[in-house]
């Protein structure tokens, strides 16, 4: 073997190292097709994962559109399913499990099996020219497909992928396909619990949380790009804040159904109750065996305190709920945590939960249009909110659309 070769072999073994430590599936398919685009040299690309007999289109990156942006936007994509079928490249490749390296799109082999369908490139104005399509193979099934566009060279000239470089990407793309696998079966078990909440509570969607979660990552990622946090400890965070944030009400799986069900606004008496689902939540992970338990019992447990220290549950011991650390003790009432005494990531969650919560239909209200939920999380900064996290909320707001329109309520 040369030594170039075993070069980008271990160059590929480090990747899919990399990538088998992401637990949740959408930060490990953006990181699936970063490192595959470092790889290759590639300009742009996507990934489609097979869903009910189809391929869904879940992820894409565009460098050269991206630099058009303003700093910290992401490009919008709207999600949509392709049939197996001959009708695109990507739909051929997830049928028939053969890679497709395609140096000019515009340009097929007479007699092709396969069709490129350049809509996109005219809506955008891009043009796509060499294509590297890859199935994404779990044992002898597909799973999805991954496609790279444009190989670059260092002076940013368009060129075809090569046959060597096929072959690497192959071999990236097989440990992958692993990774896919596993974190779809964490998602799988996520949204159970959360089904299992949402018997209780309508309110508690896949909709909701999804959304609430993604809100949550691009809130922290515009905070620490403002903060300067280094980039694989952004990365860390994103991976298990995505997960841990769509645990945030696992608590309310405690709370009787008469009041999670109960058609209007919660009496004295009720409220009360309900506020005992942050510490039932965080019960549940009191064992911690993970760096997402850890903060998935963090987020359950402060999602609701508040700024200005008028939140709850306050400072309480987790396994009995009484106060600790002499905040009121005495008074059997537990002190608000306040300000940085709450949790960086609790802190964002709680606004990424109250804005889903205004622009959400209610039994006891509509659902607020955008400027109106826009001017209640403006207003409680510094009261509810912490006013950085609020600045890096609308620093975000860009993607935070992108993210509502990709998980809208099915019911």
């Amino acid at each position: 073997m040369k030594g170039s070769d075993k070069a980008r072999l271990k160059e590929i073994i480090d990747l899919s190292t990399e990538i088998s430590r992401t637990n949740d599936i959408d930060i490990l398919l953006d990181k699936i097709l970063t490192k595959a685009r470092a790889l290759t040299g590639a300009d742009a690309g996507s990934i489609y994962i097979k869903e009910d007999g189809r391929l869904t289109f879940k992820c894409a990156q565009n460098e050269t559109l991206q630099k058009q942006l303003a700093p910290g936007r992401k490009l919008i994509h709207t999600r949509f399913a392709l049939p197996l079928d001959s009708a695109s490249i990507a739909g051929y490749v997830g049928r028939s499990g053969n890679s497709l390296n395609i140096p000019d799109a515009y340009r097929l082999p007479p007699g092709a099996s396969y069709v490129f369908n350049p809509e996109y490139d005219r809506i955008s104005d891009y043009r796509t020219t060499s294509v590297l399509t890859l199935p994404l193979r779990i044992r002898h099934d597909i799973c999805g497909v991954l496609q790279l566009i444009n190989a670059k060279t260092r002076d940013g000239a368009v060129v075809p992928f090569s046959g060597d470089m096929e072959r690497y990407v192959l071999y990236f793309a097989n440990s992958a396909a692993v990774a896919v696998e596993r974190a779809q079966l964490t998602r799988s078990i996520v949204l159970r619990m959360i089904k299992m909440v949402e018997l209780h509570d309508p309110k508690e969607t896949g909709g909701h949380v999804n959304r609430v979660a993604g809100y949550a990552v691009e809130v922290y990622e515009a905070w620490a790009t403002r903060r300067d946090i280094p980039a694989d400890e952004v990365e860390r965070n994103k991976d298990i804040l995505r997960i841990a944030s769509m645990l945030h009400d696992i608590g309310k799986i405690g709370i009787p159904n008469t009041i999670l069900k109960k058609p209007g606004r919660l009496d004295a008496s009720e409220f009360e109750a309900i506020k005992e689902h942050p510490r039932l939540g965080a019960k549940l992970f009191l064992e911690k065996q993970s760096d997402v338990d850890s903060l998935a019992f963090v987020v359950a447990c402060n999602h609701h305190e508040r700024w200005d220290g008028k939140g709850y549950p306050g400072h309480i011991d987790v396994q009995t709920g009484k106060p600790v650390g002499g905040h009121g003790k005495e008074l059997g009432l537990a002190r608000g945590k306040q300000g940085e005494e709450i949790p960086l990531l609790a802190r964002i969650v709680s606004v990424s939960d109250v804005y889903d919560a205004l622009c959400s239909a209610r039994c006891y209200k509509e659902a607020y249009d955008e400027p109106r939920a826009l001017e209640v999380i403006r207003s409680e900064s510094g009261k509810a909110f912490d006013p950085e996290v609020v600045e890096a909320f609308f620093a975000a707001l860009h993607n935070l659309r992108n993210v509502s329109s990709q998980y809208p309520e099915t019911r």
